[in-house]
């Protein structure tokens, strides 16, 4: 099952370089498949060092230092993400790990270690908040293609906006989002997540993007809950691919011992 865009949390790992395709060429679902290989599958595995800051309606502010790894199984395949926090002291060592299938839900653990526990993610609460953030846990995994019907609604002269609406409706909070996705390289910039009564509820936005080792790769974007006036920006560093990540410490006897050769600060 392959995954689709809401999570710009993970874009910033994955990118593929392409030239501009008209949409009279192309159907939407190839439009929203290119998108994906183009938001999720940029070398064989992929390194970058977030901070992310959470900005409350009030004006207050957290932040959160954490690594992503990810590894692909295969080329617009399976893939495996390990999450591991730095910083503050209270996430100091929690981990976050998913494994992406096909034709079933994905995998996610969470690993507290105030707790020495380690927490399977269930897959009804896959749109709960991410560590209080205004991401969830879905956008960090990923979105599959199938679960939603995909529409092209308006071709401009920089974007194509599709219209995806959920398949079943039971968990989750909207009734269908928008995403646009960049004509040129097909990375997409911009979410937007409405209700059953036509609200904008929340939206996330790419705001900056960089060439990295010849791959556009989202550097800055923010996550917004419009009702409630809280934000999240993500910024990236030290974005690395096809670094020689192993498969095997994407295993669950790593949530409690993180590998030290790749979680070092």
């Amino acid at each position: 099952m392959k995954k689709m865009i809401p999570i710009v949390f993970m874009a910033t790992l994955l990118s593929l370089g392409a030239q501009a395709v008209s949409a009279q060429e192309m159907s939407v679902e190839d439009i929203v498949k290119r998108a994906n290989l183009v938001a999720y599958y940029a070398g064989k595995d992929g390194v970058a060092d977030v901070k992310m800051t959470i900005t409350d309606s009030q004006g207050r502010t957290r932040e959160r230092q954490l690594r992503i790894l990810r590894y692909d199984e295969e080329d617009g395949g399976e893939q495996k993400y390990y999450v591991y926090f730095f910083k503050p002291a209270d996430v100091s060592k929690m981990v976050f790990m998913v494994w992406k299938h096909f034709g079933q839900d994905d995998d996610r653990w969470l690993y507290l270690p105030a707790l020495d526990l380690v927490r399977r993610i269930a897959a009804t609460d896959k749109r709960s908040s991410f560590v209080g953030s205004h991401f969830v846990y879905e956008d960090v995994s990923g979105r599959s293609l199938e679960v939603d019907t995909h529409e092209l609604v308006e071709t401009t002269d920089t974007a194509y906006k599709i219209k995806n609406t959920p398949k079943e409706t039971a968990g989750v909070e909207f009734a269908y989002y928008f995403v646009w996705i960049d004509k040129v390289n097909f990375m997409p910039m911009k979410a937007e997540y409405y209700n059953d009564k036509n609200e904008l509820v929340r939206q996330i936005e790419v705001k900056e993007v960089k060439d990295v080792q010849g791959n556009p790769t989202v550097v800055r974007s923010v996550a917004q809950d419009v009702q409630r006036n809280g934000t999240t920006e993500m910024v990236f560093e030290n974005v690395q691919y096809d670094v020689g990540l192993e498969t095997d410490i994407f295993a669950e006897r790593y949530l409690r011992q993180a590998p030290a050769k790749w979680t070092r600060p």
